[in-house]
């Protein structure tokens, strides 16, 4: 990618992988790997859209996606970006941690996992960092990264460069469950969701009274059906918040949000 000299590559389709890509895109060529040629479909729509919407003449085509794994061997910086589940990311880093050359660099946008375990996952853990992003990561201006004992400087310096690069700005964090920002935002949350049961307020009243007295650019329920309330959940466990009932009712429920179509709000 022009500016640091990395060759950038992205392992997951979903929203925080087409939102790095799409940035990326902006500043020269990307790879992307998706799953099955299902979910490289839903991707390059998803970044074609992302494009279009971009201040700059960004071109969709410099995102090059694909399906077999070992294409990423080709990367120099490559950006773990699929669910936030332990497991699931574990399996996937170590195999990338086989698949690059020496000196490639591993990065996860995990918002809550251990990035010390996520490292050792990998296999190299002195090229390894955690790269939280913020959705929608074309918008979001901020990067926390957190790096696991063994880091190497070097990693250090090229993860800085690559934010840099990327247009973002990146603050340094400690390796804690939800580092900064997640830490402090989801008990507040949580909390909304709880007013909201004691009350019986509607949910856009509650996000009303955030957005127009707090400043917030959008109410906290709201905010939760944006990030997803299954990984709402998901981040609340691993920060041991307590996560409100009614939350895990709706996940258990399939509503999830945004991307479920309903959620506290409904979505047309």
């Amino acid at each position: 990618m022009d500016g640091v000299g990395e060759r950038l590559g992205i392992a997951g389709s979903g929203a925080i992988a087409c939102g790095v890509a799409a940035v990326a895109a902006s500043r020269g060529p990307v790879l992307l790997w998706a799953r099955s040629e299902s979910s490289a479909g839903r991707a390059l729509a998803v970044i074609e859209k992302l494009c279009a919407r971009m201040p700059d003449d960004v071109d969709p085509a410099n995102v090059r996606i694909v399906t077999d794994l070992d294409a990423l061997g080709e990367a120099s910086f490559v950006i773990e970006a699929i669910a936030e589940d332990l497991a699931a990311k574990s399996d996937l880093l170590g195999l990338l941690g086989g698949e690059l050359a020496d000196g490639a660099i591993i990065a996860s946008t995990t918002s809550s996992l251990s990035v010390e375990l996520l490292a050792l996952a990998s296999r190299r853990p002195a090229e390894f960092c955690g790269l939280h992003v913020f959705n929608p990561v074309t918008r979001m201006a901020l990067v926390e990264l957190a790096f696991p004992r063994a880091v190497s400087e070097q990693t250090r310096s090229r993860a800085l460069a690559l934010c840099v690069a990327l247009g973002k700005t990146a603050v340094a964090v400690p390796d804690v469950a939800g580092f900064v920002v997640n830490r402090l935002l989801f008990p507040y949350l949580f909390d909304a969701v709880r007013l909201l049961e004691a009350t019986g307020m509607p949910a856009a009243a509650i996000d009303d009274c955030m957005r127009l007295g707090a400043g917030h650019p959008m109410g906290p329920l709201a905010l939760l059906d944006l990030v997803g309330l299954d990984v709402s959940l998901a981040i609340g466990e691993a920060i041991e918040a307590d996560v409100p009932d009614l939350v895990r009712a709706l996940v258990a429920d399939g509503a999830l949000g945004r991307k479920s179509r309903r959620g506290f709000h409904v979505y047309e």
